[in-house]
């Protein structure tokens, strides 16, 4: 799923191509499961003449600010992204829409031509992302119920710490959980606590102050670092974790061994040689039974996200549960969910049959659905080339 650094780049994308063009052309595609709350007709006529003003984004959302409302918001889901039509955007690896693809792909659900003949698309292949168009973004969930940003609004160290002690979940899931801090995802939550050299399984509250301030380090970092670079993996260093991750695959990183496990419902990567549990945890961890021999794990594709409603729970964990605890545990799964909402989950696209969506516009031909699966191209356990820092 793309987290922070990718909608970052997204934005900063639109940022430095798009303002202070106006919109002369407009489609959007006929699909009520990611456009929200308004016919395509209605949502073309909203925007079409009006000028781009800003791109603005908190946590894994971005929205369009033009020269008056309503704003087109974008919720990434599993596989969103932004293309720009002859501007390289960095893309979350499953996002990407093959170079072959008509224009705009048939993964489209909006496209705006500009009055320079720019255009620009947010497409999404596993429809699981939301496009709504809104007065004030802000104001509405899920950006209202977000936590603070964790590239703009990082807490200070202190104000970390204690809110840390005041925890009594498990850090993994209490990292993922948009309400406490927003932007961070599955694979930089991995990253920061390995860095850190802490367990997932670990209790928030049971942290030490220098653990706290290591974890706090990390997460500056690591953000941080994947923004500078416009999310492009290739120029992490080569010594993160995240080269290694993918796949549920025997594997080192920097010669010490992975192991995978789960956390609060997601497939987490950790080092057991650098990350333990200590105190409690330590002791509720040698009481569990172990797993018995031949019985093989859930396969997943990579990221190993395992239910797709998990990012659901994610970006609008801060609702009206805002003050309920995110459930954390060795194991534990979430109550299962029909199969229709969006997710952090990168499995196997052809668990979740695709309706690809012919957009609507101006001069287009009537709306055609069609139904297709289509083949993961899992490159799971291939090493990315990287820089060393």
């Amino acid at each position: 799923m793309p987290e922070l650094p990718e909608v970052e780049a997204a934005r900063r994308a639109i940022e430095e191509n798009c303002l202070g063009k106006k919109i002369k052309r407009v489609i959007i595609a006929d699909d009520n499961k990611v456009i929200h709350g308004i016919s395509p007709s209605d949502f073309q006529t909203s925007i079409l003449g009006k000028t781009i003003i800003s791109a603005r984004r908190k946590g894994k959302n971005l929205w369009l600010e033009l020269d008056s409302p309503p704003f087109p918001s974008f919720q990434f889901g599993m596989a969103g992204a932004i293309y720009i039509k002859g501007v390289a955007v960095t893309k979350y690896k499953r996002s990407a829409v093959k170079d072959s693809e008509e224009w705009p792909s048939k993964y489209s659900k909006f496209f705006v031509e500009l009055d320079d003949g720019l255009e620009l698309s947010f497409t999404d292949k596993r429809r699981f992302a939301k496009v709504r168009l809104l007065a004030n973004p802000t104001s509405v969930s899920p950006i209202s119920e977000l936590g603070p940003d964790a590239l703009l609004e990082p807490m200070t160290v202190d104000e970390f710490a204690e809110s840390l002690a005041k925890k009594k979940i498990t850090i993994k899931p209490l990292l993922l959980d948009q309400g406490y801090i927003s932007g961070i995802g599955n694979w930089i939550a991995d990253e920061v606590l390995y860095q850190a050299r802490i367990h997932p399984l670990q209790t928030a509250s049971s942290l030490s102050k220098e653990q706290c301030e290591a974890l706090h380090t990390s997460i500056k970092e690591v953000i941080q670092h994947a923004v500078q670079v416009n999310a492009d993996s290739k120029e992490f260093p080569v010594e993160w974790l995240f080269h290694f991750r993918w796949g549920k695959k025997a594997g080192k990183v920097n010669g010490k061994k992975i192991d995978f496990i789960t956390a609060g419902g997601r497939t987490t990567a950790y080092v057991p040689e650098l990350q333990k549990l200590y105190g409690k945890d330590a002791e509720k961890a040698a009481k569990v039974r172990p797993a018995k021999r031949g019985v093989k794990p859930k396969e997943d594709d990579g990221d190993g996200e395992e239910d797709e409603q998990e990012t659901e729970k994610e970006d609008e964990s801060a609702k009206s549960k805002k003050g309920q605890k995110p459930r954390g545990g060795r194991g534990k799964k979430p109550a299962s969910k029909t199969k229709t909402e969006e997710s952090d989950d990168d499995g196997d696209d052809s668990e979740a049959e695709e309706e690809v969506v012919k957009p609507k516009g101006r001069g287009t031909k009537p709306a055609i659905k069609r139904k297709s699966e289509e083949k993961a191209t899992s490159q799971a356990g291939k090493k990315p080339k990287g820089r060393k820092s």
